[in-house]
């Protein structure tokens, strides 16, 4: 077992295989350990997440080690839900699944269905499950060359996992069939239909789907409220999106946490008009945007924009207050990328799994809003208004930005001299960024000296993994919850909204105060 650094509040166990995972989480479930927040399960790791104001250290490594079980103990049986579905056995990759396994597809096809599927964990995407099988032949490679699109539904195999593709997305994994079973429907509860624990069993298309796979029905939709009165979008660059500080708690279900991608702005606005620090407002990406009230409003505008009304300047920061007909203008920054605007009282909008975040990369959250949409305030009780607080300085493009970063988990996995080069070489960020991460760009990339997979686990917010083309990826807020290439180093915590605020054009160069070491555990 080691225990390897992601940052001062989260650190990955790492062990010999899933069985030994699988144990391991079994053993924290039953006994916790105090102060941790989140814990996610992977193929041979565990992600383990501290609640603020606790360290990821070797106290913390100490206390799970403390509750590894003896050796040769198998993971809890688990003996829950049993899922049956239906597949129609059409992959394209049956042919080749066949001839890696030395069978015919008939032998491939009644080899999966005899097989005992269970869920080990959940990834990727929301409500895809990694299944784990008791048939060793079912261990086999992704495809050399991923698919830039497939079908959801999509049954499929790689390494010794089983999975279902719940949403049209690319994939590496070999095709083997489809089924018409949603994997993700929000008018289930809880959405993914696959949970950790569960088995499957897949059958013939025609088969009769078991109770437990039946998909419920959607609940009847709310007829859509009418927006008679609130604030228009007149016109915008980009899409604008909800966001709060996220939905934790989700992991199981294979959702990340999303939220705001400067969560310092987004409570610096909601304090300016008396909000509770965590309401939904207005994320804004660069500009310009055009709104108009449609009755009385107090807004208030944080992060990289300024606002005018009728070409009369607003302080940043503070509340104004729009009578209806106001037309508000928010111009697009000289530095910075997001803004957020907050109205007293909260807007009108429904959360989704607790949050009204929209997850750009899940699809989870209200829908992005676009010129010619209404949103209605909600009327919330309020507090008193606060100052207009001083933001830190943003970076403009061509601007260089230092951020601070734990190397690890998977430093090891680059030689010292690529590390250096790594922490040494300017990164453009290039304008093929989003809410999922900043895409960046060096003279020269980062490499390694051998081609190791590496089984999916699980990322944090401001991971850095090299993939094949060795130019960096920084996740942000909306970062799938498992990865599959090496994160040589993440982000401090308090440099993540920064991150957030870093526009195309801008280089960065991260910087690291100590070299990457494993966490010894302390002795209990």
């Amino acid at each position: 077992m080691r225990f390897l650094p992601i940052s001062p509040r989260s650190l990955l166990v790492e062990l010999d295989d899933l069985e030994q995972t699988l144990a391991l989480f079994d053993a924290m479930r039953a006994d916790p350990v105090p102060g941790i927040a989140d814990i996610i399960p992977a193929a041979r790791t565990l992600m383990v997440r501290i609640e603020p104001g606790g360290t990821a250290d070797a106290a913390l490594a100490g206390a799970i080690l403390a509750r590894r079980p003896a050796p040769g103990t198998l993971p809890d049986a688990r003996a829950g839900d049993t899922v049956e579905l239906p597949v129609r056995y059409d992959g394209e990759d049956l042919p080749e699944i066949a001839r890696l396994m030395d069978l015919t597809e008939a032998e491939v096809i009644a080899a999966h269905q005899a097989a005992t599927w269970q869920v080990a964990f959940c990834g990727f995407a929301p409500g895809f499950a990694y299944m784990s099988g008791n048939d060793p032949r079912f261990d086999l490679p992704r495809r050399s060359s991923p698919r830039t699109r497939i079908p959801a539904g999509s049954v499929a195999l790689a390494g010794r996992f089983c999975g279902v593709y719940p949403r049209e997305t690319p994939g590496g994994w070999q095709l083997l069939g489809r089924t018409e079973t949603p994997m993700w429907d929000l008018g289930r509860e809880p959405p993914a239909l696959l949970q950790p624990g569960m088995r499957c069993r897949f059958v013939d298309r025609g088969a009769k789907i078991h109770p437990s796979a039946a998909v419920a029905a959607p609940a009847p939709a709310s007829p859509a409220r009418a927006v008679t009165a609130g604030l228009r979008i007149l016109a915008t660059a980009f899409p604008i999106t909800f966001q709060d500080e996220g939905r934790p708690g989700q992991t199981g279900q294979g959702v990340s946490g999303s939220g705001a991608m400067d969560i310092g702005a987004l409570r610096r606005a909601n304090r300016a008009v008396g909000n509770p620090s965590d309401a939904a407002a207005l994320e804004i990406t660069l500009g310009p945007v055009r709104l108009r009230a449609e009755c009385a409003m107090e807004l208030a505008l944080t992060g990289a924009a300024r606002a005018s009304i009728a070409g009369r300047p607003v302080p940043q920061g503070a509340a104004f207050a729009l009578d209806a007909g106001d037309e508000v203008l928010i111009a697009p920054p000289q530095s910075g990328m997001r803004s957020y605007l907050a109205n007293r009282g909260g807007f009108d909008v429904a959360p989704v799994l607790g949050s009204a975040s929209t997850d750009t990369l899940a699809f989870i959250g209200p829908k992005a809003l676009a010129a010619g949409d209404v949103i209605a305030p909600a009327g919330r009780p309020v507090a008193a208004t606060g100052a207009p607080e001083t933001p830190s300085d943003l970076p403009g493009p061509g601007d260089l930005v230092e951020l601070p970063v734990t190397l690890g988990p998977r430093a090891d996995w680059f030689t010292p001299e690529m590390i250096r080069h790594f922490l040494t070489q300017e990164w453009v960020v290039t304008p093929n960024s989003s809410r999922v991460g900043i895409r960046l760009e060096g003279a020269r990339p980062v490499t390694r000296e051998d081609a190791r997979e590496l089984q999916s686990e699980g990322t944090e917010s401001g991971a850095i993994q090299i993939p094949h083309s060795g130019q960096p990826v920084l996740f942000l807020a909306d970062h799938p919850l498992t990865g599959g290439y090496p994160v040589i180093a993440t982000l401090r915590p308090e440099a993540l909204d920064l991150a957030g605020q870093i526009p195309p054009g801008a280089r960065i160069r991260f910087a690291a105060d100590t070299p990457f070491d494993t966490i010894q555990p302390a002795r209990l």
